[in-house]
């Protein structure tokens, strides 16, 4: 037995090969095409171009390299989030809507009208697309198909922050709580108990994976002294807060001036900017490390993206 395996050394990769093209066959038939694991690994970040235009999408690779600008335009762009299979890209564009390109930035197109849609979503299969838009009753949360058809209200959900969904579900930030929604109707299923800032925390959710821990932004002890915002007040200070769900503790303060964060897809590490650089988290340990962006100056007003 042991001289024919030696004898047939090809077997283990004809083995790949034919598992590979198996699982390529079944990503086919749902409709999602795979990210080649071979390529880089991109993150995506918005900051000012210099420009009279706003913050625009930039690329750079996890180790600090391939810098390049996404998006251009009169209009900001911003909240950039890649699809389940790192293939696409959706984005809001103010004062136009929710857009779709390519990892490269071609193929751009145009998915909603409603100048005040933000903070697109992808579902798990990556066929449709959440975002929320404003309604006469605060933000309301939409689905449509990732082509933009069939955009629909639904009617039962609460207003709503930045959503997230994940394999466990819709879950959207309202009236300072996570509460997870039915994805057809927005029926509220569940109510997870959490303390997420009202003022800037609704917009600034992440959630993990499993939904087991949340971060938001949120307003910390103002610096000593600092009167620098008039009349002797001093300046609203912002940090980055953790908080886990599963044990109902109260919020605790992660980093200091840090923007809103992305979980990785295991959960285990958080990606945000934090004093003009990238930087990652490790959650067991707090170990971190950033890279830069060169001339760039990454913004804090929305997450970066990870690429799956």
């Amino acid at each position: 037995m042991l001289g024919r395996m030696r004898g047939n050394r090809r077997l283990p990769t004809v083995i790949v090969v034919v598992v590979g093209l198996a699982l390529a066959a079944v990503s086919a038939a749902a409709g999602q095409p795979q990210r080649s694991s071979a390529g880089p690994q991109w993150i995506l970040f918005t900051a000012q171009t210099g420009g009279l235009g706003g913050e625009q999408i930039f690329r750079i690779t996890s180790t600090g390299t391939g810098l390049k600008q996404l998006t251009s335009g009169a209009y900001p762009s911003e909240d950039p989030v890649f699809s389940p299979n790192g293939t696409k890209i959706a984005f809001a564009r103010l004062g136009s809507g929710i857009f779709t390109m390519n990892v490269d930035g071609t193929g751009l197109r145009r998915l909603t009208s409603n100048g005040r849609d933000g903070f697109p979503a992808w579902s798990p299969n990556g066929r449709q697309i959440v975002f929320k838009r404003p309604s006469a009753n605060g933000w309301s949360v939409y689905v449509m198909s990732a082509s933009g058809a069939g955009q629909r209200r639904l009617p039962l959900a609460p207003s709503a922050g930045r959503p997230s969904w994940t394999s466990r579900g819709l879950v959207i930030p309202s009236n300072s709580d996570l509460v997870k929604i039915d994805a057809r109707t927005g029926r509220v299923q569940k109510r997870f108990g959490a303390f997420i800032d009202a003022m800037v925390g609704m917009d600034s959710t992440a959630v993990a994976p499993d939904l087991s821990t949340l971060t938001f932004v949120g307003p910390r002890a103002p610096i000593p002294g600092d009167k620098g915002c008039g009349e002797g007040v001093p300046c609203p200070v912002f940090a980055l807060y953790l908080q886990n769900l599963s044990g109902h503790k109260a919020p605790r303060l992660l980093v200091r001036d840090a923007g809103p964060a992305t979980f990785s897809r295991d959960g285990k590490t958080l990606l945000f900017v934090n004093k003009g650089r990238l930087v990652f988290w490790q959650l067991k340990n707090g170990a971190s490390r950033s890279i830069t962006t060169g001339k760039l100056l990454p913004s804090t007003s929305a997450p970066p993206a990870w690429q799956p």
